[in-house]
C-alpha cells in the first residue's frame, strides 16, 4: 500500500513538472518570437537610414562636385595719412577675384577693382573702376602653362602679389609705383616653363606703354583699354627659388616704341631691366628691389627721362603670428637722364598687426630725406 502510494506521488510530481516546463517553454517561445518581430524592425528602420544616408552622401558629392570649380575671393583696404598737414581718408580698393575650373588643365581668372569708392561722370568723383585680369589659362605640358587674355605683367615684387596682407606699409612702396610701375596689367598672351624644380621661364607679348608728351612710365599704360597695339611689348623673366627662403628674379621688357608711331616724334624703343631678391630665414626677411628704364628718342633725352631708376631695401621681423615690424629705404629717380639731382627718397618704419592671417592693421612713419615732408599712415586690409 505504500509503495502504491509513493509511486502515485512521484507520478503527481512528475506531471506537475511537466506541464510546468512545458509552460516555460511557451512563454520562453513566445518571448524569442517577440524579440524577432522587434530584430525584423531594427533591422528595416536600419536599412532605411542607410538609404537615406547614401541619398544625402550622393545628393552633396553632387551638389560639391558642381559648385567648387567656380571660386570667390577678393580683398580691399582703407587709409588714413597725414603727410605734411595734409589729411587724406580714402577706401583705397575694394577687388572681388571670380574664378571657375573646367578642367584639371584648364581654368578662368578675373579681377575686377574698384578704387576710391566712386566712379562716375562728375568730375570730383575720384574712383575709377577697373578689370585688372581676366584670363584663360592651359597646361598644356607637366612643367608648362600658357593664358592668353588681360594678365598682370610678370615684373617686381608687388605687381603681381599685392594684397595688403602681403606686404608692409599701409601704402605701396614709391619704386614699383612710380618705376615699374605697379600695378601694371596689359592684354596678350604668356608662358610659363618651369624646367626643374625652383626655376622658372616666363615670356609675355602684351600691349605696350603709350607715353604722353611727359614720357612718365606711369601714365603710359593702356591696361588693354582700346589700346594702340602699333607696337607691342615683350617681357621674359627668370625666377630661381630652389634654395628654402629664396627667391631671385630678373626681368627684362623691351618696346619697340613707347610713342606707339606718334607723329612728329623720335620713336622711342624703350627696355626695362629689373632685379630683386627676397630671404626669409626664420621670422626675419630681407627685401631688396632695382628698377631701370632706358629710352631712346630726343625728346625723351631733352627732358631727362630717358633714364629713370629705382631701388629699395626692407628689413622686417615678425616677432609671432600677430606682430611684424620693418623698414624701408627707397630712392627713384624718375629724371635720371638729366644733369640735376632730381633723385627722390622716401624712408618708412612701421608694424603690420594680424588679427588673422588675413586681417591686417597697419601703422608707419613716412620721411623724405630732401625735404622737410613727413608725417603717418594708418590702414586696415582684408583678403579672403
Amino acid at each position: 500500500m505504500k509503495k502504491a502510494l509513493i509511486a502515485s506521488a512521484v507520478l503527481g510530481l512528475l506531471v506537475s513538472s511537466t506541464a510546468t516546463a512545458n509552460q516555460e517553454t511557451d512563454q520562453l517561445r513566445k518571448v524569442i518570437a517577440d524579440q524577432q518581430k522587434v530584430l525584423k524592425q531594427l533591422e528595416h528602420r536600419l536599412d532605411e537610414t542607410e538609404q537615406k544616408i547614401e541619398a544625402t552622401a550622393e545628393q552633396v558629392e553632387s551638389t560639391s562636385t558642381q559648385s567648387a570649380p567656380t571660386k570667390l575671393g577678393g580683398y580691399g583696404e582703407l587709409h588714413y595719412n597725414n603727410i605734411d598737414g595734409k589729411k587724406t581718408m580714402d577706401f583705397h580698393r575694394f577687388v572681388l577675384f571670380v574664378s571657375h575650373e573646367f578642367t584639371d588643365k584648364l581654368r578662368f581668372s578675373s579681377e575686377l577693382e574698384v578704387e576710391h569708392v566712386i566712379a562716375s561722370h562728375k568730375e570730383k568723383d575720384p574712383g575709377e573702376v577697373e578689370l585688372e585680369q581676366a584670363y584663360i589659362e592651359y597646361d598644356f605640358a607637366d612643367n608648362a602653362t600658357a593664358k592668353a587674355g588681360l594678365f598682370l605683367i610678370p615684373v617686381g615684387i608687388i605687381n603681381e602679389t599685392h594684397e595688403p596682407s602681403t606686404f608692409y606699409g599701409v601704402e605701396r612702396n614709391p619704386v614699383e609705383k612710380n618705376i615699374i610701375p605697379a600695378t601694371w596689367w596689359e592684354g596678350g598672351a604668356a608662358v610659363n616653363y618651369r624646367p626643374m624644380g625652383g626655376v622658372s621661364f616666363d615670356f609675355a607679348l602684351t600691349s605696350g606703354l603709350n607715353v604722353e608728351d611727359d614720357y612718365k612710365i606711369r601714365s603710359g599704360r593702356q591696361k588693354a583699354a582700346k589700346a594702340n597695339a602699333d607696337s607691342l611689348a615683350f617681357t621674359s623673366r627668370v625666377k630661381y627659388t630652389a634654395i628654402n627662403g629664396l627667391e631671385l628674379a630678373a626681368t627684362v621688357l623691351y618696346q619697340q616704341d613707347i610713342t606707339q608711331g606718334k607723329v612728329g616724334v623720335d620713336k622711342a624703343n624703350a627696355t626695362l631691366l629689373e632685379l630683386h631678391s627676397i630671404y626669409q630665414i626664420q621670422n626675419f626677411t630681407m627685401k631688396a628691389l632695382y628698377a631701370r628704364w632706358d629710352i631712346d628718342g630726343a625728346e625723351a633725352k631733352a627732358l631727362g627721362r630717358n633714364e629713370q631708376t629705382g631701388w629699395y631695401v626692407e628689413p622686417s621681423y615678425k616677432f609671432n603670428e600677430k606682430i611684424g615690424v620693418f623698414a624701408r629705404y627707397a630712392e627713384y629717380d624718375t629724371n635720371a637722364g638729366n644733369s640735376d639731382d632730381t633723385t627722390k627718397d622716401q624712408t618708412n618704419v612701421g608694424i603690420n598687426y594680424y588679427l588673422h592671417e588675413n586681417v591686417v592693421l597697419k601703422a608707419d612713419w613716412e620721411e623724405y630725406g630732401n625735404s622737410s615732408k613727413n608725417g603717418f599712415n594708418l590702414g586696415v586690409g582684408y583678403q579672403f
